[in-house]
């Protein structure tokens, strides 16, 4: 799954968000499988959503290298319950990562970090782990500020840009990040929203992030000779999606009369039905 020496290229992957609310314990085969059959890959979330059981564990390797044979893979890292991961828990998923050739994409939380910390002690030990272990460890992003400062200490970590939170920033624009992180960009997080909410939609929506903005990202990347994998970051479809979906095409493209007028702050009553 490597393609060293030659121009940028992105193989692909769908992230396991995109099952939640319809995983069980039975159906992480049938997930990979579905994917495969498609042509993709799988970034895997180390638990089923609401569970704490971490996919991620020693006894779990022969289910997971079965299950995704002959696929690419990445992985989010696991989180402690009150902060990161132990040392130790840390090196069984860069040992996890290494059986599957997997990246990791991983926060600043979750390596115990901030950039006001003044001690980087713990987390200079995950980053060499995974170097020792030829993982790359990917930092996804957060404030644009924040995410340099802290990656501009370690050589080797990189970059994961997930576009939907980088439409969301008021102080820096989409471009502000693509063209400050792309040199050390391998993984992206592809996802949508509306510019006010993460609420993780497919890309291309009328109203989301700009054709524009997608095409020089595009161009920047192709700048540089990285090896890039594209995560397709999407949740499954809420109440709340399936309705802006329905009336932008009916009131929006079709011009139906007697669109229903939504309430003052209707962006902020969400329905989780967990």
């Amino acid at each position: 799954m490597r393609f060293k020496g030659l121009a940028m290229q992105i193989k692909y992957v769908v992230s396991s968000m995109i099952f939640w609310w319809r995983e069980n314990h039975l159906s992480l085969e049938q997930e990979c499988q579905f994917l495969k059959s498609h042509g993709f890959g799988i970034e895997l979330w180390p638990n089923i959503k609401g569970q704490d059981e971490c996919r991620y564990e020693r006894r779990n390797w022969p289910r997971l290298m079965a299950a995704t044979e002959d696929m690419l893979v990445s992985m989010r890292s696991a989180e402690g319950y009150n902060g990161p991961l132990s040392l130790e828990k840390w090196a069984e998923q860069i040992e996890c990562a290494k059986v599957l050739n997997a990246n990791i994409v991983t926060d600043l939380r979750s390596l115990g970090t901030s950039p006001d910390c003044e001690d980087f002690g713990f987390a200079s030990q995950i980053i060499d782990l995974a170097k020792q272990f030829d993982v790359k460890l990917c930092l996804e992003t957060g404030k644009l500020q924040d995410v340099m400062k802290v990656a501009g200490k370690f050589d080797s970590l990189w970059y994961c840009l997930d576009t939907g939170f980088a439409n969301l920033d008021n102080e820096n624009s989409f471009r502000d990040y693509v063209h400050q992180l792309a040199p050390k960009i391998v993984h992206l997080h592809l996802t949508d929203n509306y510019g006010w909410i993460h609420d993780h939609q497919p890309p291309g929506l009328k109203g989301g992030i700009n054709k524009s903005d997608w095409r020089y990202l595009l161009e920047e990347l192709q700048k540089y000779d990285n090896e890039i994998i594209g995560s397709l970051e999407m949740c499954p479809s809420m109440p709340s999606v399936m309705l802006r979906q329905a009336t932008e095409f009916l009131f929006g493209e079709l011009n139906w009369p007697g669109e229903p007028q939504k309430q003052l702050h209707h962006d902020f009553a969400g329905y989780n039905p967990n």
